[in-house]
């Protein structure tokens, strides 16, 4: 339950409060902004049931969300729109297409509102923050890391495109059955989005599989090659030899494809895989792969990249291009959803 807080002046006074009354960190306030030291850079086990100093808070200035900088080792807490734009400056090319740019935001948008609304702290190695600013929840940049990544006279122009892209989508969220939707997104699909499934242990009504063609001409990730060691093959994936008894020839077998044309079930040496499985163990662009043999060492071919689940942001992009909305564009993507105002939401929570 998020609990809003009337408090004169800036919403971070009373994070300022707890922290030098506990000793336990350095605060450092800019306007709209709180950063939080964690102590010697040291990063507490989020195993716990006090999940209290995790949440999101509401304050004068509207929903605050807390960030994990990894590589600083800090809590920087910022408005949800900030939140919003550093992902979206993180996660998609600038360069894309204004809507594709707006159909992210919204995205990113309801990926953090929901995660705050169902009080989801997975995957998180510190107790004060609600999302890291990597990909186990979503990249993320601040403002001084934009200005370092689009230095020599880029930053004012690069950042109008981003505020613009968020600010004509404020305040939107996807859901389905007025509920937010898990608004997972990817780079490149091979063609075609997956049903939720057939990657991940959970059925989603509007995580379809959907034809994007678009990828294929846009995106320079759709094809890709990497070769991979026949001892290393091994290793990854935990098997003792890859070859059919009584023959000696190297045996790999794909068992079920997937209705978004990757594979679902495969067997090497003699043990059966998930499509999934194999790209995570060795590293793939995508599950979808050809591949061939050459003495000691196996040419793995992937088309697409990522998971495959969602909004295909090349995909966004070549549907912008086309002349499509964000609206339109979001409503591809994601089955049967309705965009809605997050405020009431959390309002209610």
């Amino acid at each position: 339950m998020l609990k809003k807080k009337r408090v004169p002046g800036r919403g971070v006074i009373l994070w300022m409060a707890v922290c030098l009354s506990s000793m336990l960190c350095v605060i450092i306030l800019v306007p709209g902004l709180l950063v939080k030291k964690i102590p010697g850079g040291d990063v507490p086990s989020a195993q716990t049931d006090d999940y209290g100093s995790n949440q999101a808070t509401v304050t004068q200035q509207g929903l605050m969300i807390p960030v994990y900088l990894t590589k600083k080792s800090v809590v920087e807490t910022v408005p949800l729109e900030q939140y919003v734009k550093g992902v979206l400056a993180a996660e998609m090319p600038v360069e894309f297409e204004l809507e594709a740019l707006k159909a992210q935001a919204m995205a990113a948008r309801t990926y953090v509102v929901r995660r705050v609304l169902e009080k989801d702290y997975s995957n998180m190695p510190v107790n004060d923050a609600l999302v890291t600013d990597t990909t186990a929840h979503q990249a993320y940049l601040n403002d001084q890391e934009l200005r370092e990544k689009w230095s020599g006279g880029t930053y004012e122009t690069n950042m109008a495109k981003i505020d613009r892209a968020v600010n004509e989508t404020k305040d939107m969220i996807l859901t389905y059955e007025h509920k937010p939707i898990n608004a997972t997104f990817f780079s490149t699909s091979n063609g075609y989005t997956e049903n939720s499934e057939d990657y991940w242990p959970f059925m989603s009504p509007y995580l379809r599989s959907v034809p994007s063609p678009w990828d294929v001409k846009l995106s320079s990730r759709y094809q890709e090659t990497v070769d991979i060691t026949y001892k290393s093959m091994l290793q990854k994936l935990g098997v003792t030899s890859i070859a059919t008894t009584g023959t000696g020839e190297k045996s790999m077998k794909v068992l079920e494809w997937s209705t978004g044309h990757r594979i679902k079930k495969i067997a090497i040496g003699g043990k059966m895989f998930s499509g999934r499985e194999v790209r995570e163990k060795l590293g793939l662009a995508s599950s979808q792969f050809a591949w061939k043999w050459a003495g000691s060492k196996i040419t793995f071919t992937t088309y697409g990249y990522g998971h495959g689940v969602g909004l295909s942001q090349w995909g966004a992009n070549g549907m912008a291009k086309e002349g499509k909305t964000a609206e339109q564009i979001v409503t591809y993507y994601y089955t049967g959803i309705s965009i809605e105002k997050a405020a009431p939401f959390i309002q209610k929570s």
